[in-house]
């Protein structure tokens, strides 16, 4: 396995370092990705990295898998929305504050938000 050195100031690195292009842009035809371990080991060598192939999709999309992306969508927009709206912006943070210690709570305002919207889809 390859020995990596980071420069100074950099410790580890974690997540798509390179990632191929979608649009047919100029771009790389492989992933560069870097995964950082956090726990306790023996060894001080916990960052790896790995290339992954540029991949199609073969399979065409599914009807419950366009359900499942316009559901996204849809609370995504009506979050948005939501943290727009003035009027319900305090009534949301009160809301939020009074259930996130609570068991079961939401312990994020967007986790919140998204649950709210959520919510008033489905009726």
């Amino acid at each position: 396995m390859a020995h990596v050195d980071w420069s100074a100031g950099i410790d580890s690195v974690s997540g798509a370092l390179s990632k191929p292009s979608k649009k047919g842009q100029h771009s790389c035809n492989k992933m560069l990705l870097g995964t950082h371990r956090v726990a306790p080991t023996t060894s001080n060598e916990c960052t790896r990295l790995y290339l992954r192939k540029k991949t199609v999709r073969v399979a065409p999309v599914t009807a419950e898998e366009r359900e499942v992306r316009n559901r996204f969508s849809a609370i995504s927009k009506a979050v948005a929305q939501r943290k727009q709206d003035l009027s319900k912006v305090a009534q949301d943070l009160a809301a939020f504050n009074a259930q996130k210690n609570q068991p079961g709570g939401y312990t994020t305002l967007k986790q919140y938000l998204w649950h709210v919207a959520a919510e008033e889809l489905n009726g």
